[in-house]
């Protein structure tokens, strides 16, 4: 068995979490922080003989991460989200690591799909990400969204090969409601002061171009198109959210 402790947060996953879960058997443990599912997330869970099931309610991302992190068995971590899939070369690699020294992390490469296809422009491709880390030197920081894993200065950051295949949305009605949600969290972060609709507009606007043209989401057809109209309302909404709570 491999003795990393992978953590992973749910609520409603059950469209990718027995597939995820799958790919996990080789783990000696998987700690699920699940956030008040109603779908049969718990129940094929819980069918997997190494995994540890765990309720609480949601206080953001980077604090529920660190609570997944303080409540595992073991001192290393793989954060996963419940709609990412590690490819095999992954899990054979991690089968090779050298985990005598904490003063050590690892960066991944995910590979973001959209309507069952990889997307590699728009800006969601290279996608590395510091997943792997132990918890004595590395933690979550306490961002409600977009949170990332924070290291001690003596900290070596090694990038391994083997990749994280994420399904992102299967269909349009999955990233619109992605964008809201996430626009949602952003708005309540307080991070947004109330500005003109002039700046939310240019906002949205500059979204679009960067994915749209600047990072060539044109080469992947209406998908780059709709992840490009997706970022743009991202950006304004972010917006019109804070507006709305503040007034």
């Amino acid at each position: 068995m491999i003795n990393i402790s992978v953590t992973i947060l749910t609520k409603n996953s059950s469209k990718h979490i027995r597939e995820v879960l799958s790919t996990l058997n080789e783990f000696d443990e998987i700690v699920i922080l699940d956030n008040g599912s109603t779908d049969n997330t718990i129940d094929i869970a819980k069918s997997f003989s190494n995994v540890k099931v765990h309720h609480e309610k949601f206080i953001g991302f980077g604090p529920l991460k660190n609570i997944a992190t303080d409540i595992s068995g073991n001192d290393w971590i793989f954060s996963l989200d419940s709609d990412e899939v590690p490819t095999r070369e992954l899990i054979e690699e991690l089968r090779t690591l050298d985990l005598d020294d904490p003063h050590r992390a690892f960066m991944i490469n995910r590979k973001n799909f959209f309507c069952d296809r990889e997307i590699r422009h728009c800006g969601w491709s290279p996608d590395l990400l510091l997943r792997i880390f132990n918890r004595k030197t590395a933690r979550f920081n306490s961002n409600h969204v977009h949170e990332n894993v924070v290291c001690d200065s003596q900290v070596i950051i090694n990038k391994l090969n083997g990749s994280i295949l994420h399904y992102t949305a299967d269909n349009i009605e999955d990233i619109i409601s992605k964008m809201n949600h996430y626009s949602s969290l952003y708005a309540g972060t307080g991070k947004l002061k109330k500005r003109s609709s002039f700046t939310a507009l240019m906002k949205g606007l500059a979204a679009f171009i960067k994915a749209y043209v600047l990072r060539l989401g044109f080469l992947e057809g209406w998908r780059g198109l709709v992840i490009a109209v997706m970022a743009a309302n991202g950006a304004f909404f972010k917006h019109a959210k804070t507006w709305e709570s503040l007034t």
